[in-house]
């Protein structure tokens, strides 16, 4: 799957004046024509609003808004920390940061919630019911919600592996027994991890369901995902915000619980002994 500064180049010959002139805006400054709306980016490339919004048909994109999220994600698996940061100081600029910040984090999880397929995350939910093993996968930024997932769901299930890619090598001698019968639990968000990319495709080829976790269907993840389960995240400074995917890994967790409900509170009534006796939370 290429990404859209591909598809642009591969495209600007057929493009009228116009639109190449939009093309130009966009491949020159993608960190700034990502937040343009198409009335200001038509501004900036000397064409109209309509022109914009044909432009964007051209590609292949529904309307503007689904164009102008494609250039988001461009931009985000293309920026360096300090763009990033500069792009960041640039949107948010000063003031009450932190309702800032928070209000952005709770339209991703809107946006998550009106886009991600509930056929896919019901298959999810299923299929690690159904598994042999279960293997998670993330790593940099994504390693801490892989952590979480794999932290409770191992309080539910036994068949579980929590994969430490110290290097890549590793990352396929941990997955050298994956096959049919087995689930990978992939997470990666740009700038998305040549790890994870790799080892989904290795899981796919092994015969192994893959559920992948990740922002959109322009991930290199979508092309090996059986299950896609896409969250929006943005840029919150270097850093990306993770909140929506980590609500998807909560209703996860949720689902598998309901489903295992009895199985589930008989093992916590047995940890909650162990914990009673070894002491492992305060009791106030």
């Amino acid at each position: 799957m290429i990404d859209l500064s591909e598809r642009i180049r591969q495209l600007m010959p057929t493009f009228s004046k116009g639109q190449k002139r939009i093309a130009n805006a966009i491949l020159g400054d993608y960190g700034t024509a990502a937040y343009m709306t198409a009335s200001r980016l038509g501004a900036a490339a000397g064409v109209s609003e309509s022109t914009v919004v044909r432009f964007a048909n051209e590609l292949g994109f529904s309307g503007y808004p689904e164009f102008q999220h494609a250039v988001q994600e461009l931009m985000r698996t293309k920026l360096t920390p300090n763009q990033r940061i500069e792009i960041t100081d640039q949107r948010i600029g000063d003031g009450d940061l932190l309702t800032k910040v928070m209000t952005a984090d709770m339209d991703k999880i809107k946006y998550t919630i009106d886009n991600v397929s509930r056929t896919d995350f019901a298959d999810s939910v299923d299929a690690i019911l159904k598994a042999r093993q279960i293997y998670v996968l993330g790593v940099r930024s994504s390693a801490s919600l892989a952590s979480f997932f794999y932290f409770n769901l191992n309080l539910i299930f036994d068949n579980l592996k929590l994969v430490q890619p110290t290097s890549t090598s590793e990352v396929f001698e941990q997955l050298f027994n994956i096959g049919p019968g087995d689930v990978l639990f992939a997470v990666s968000f740009p700038r998305y991890s040549t790890k994870i990319v790799t080892a989904v495709r290795y899981a796919r080829s092994k015969g192994a369901t893959v559920i992948g976790l990740t922002d959109s269907t322009l991930s290199p993840l979508a092309e090996s995902a059986n299950c896609l389960l896409t969250a929006q995240s943005d840029m919150a400074s270097f850093v990306d915000s993770l909140v929506a995917p980590l609500s998807i890994i909560n209703a996860i967790l949720v689902a598998v619980t309901q489903n295992r409900k009895d199985e589930v509170k008989e093992r916590f009534e047995q940890l909650e002994h162990i914990w009673d006796e070894y002491q492992v939370y305060e009791k106030r």
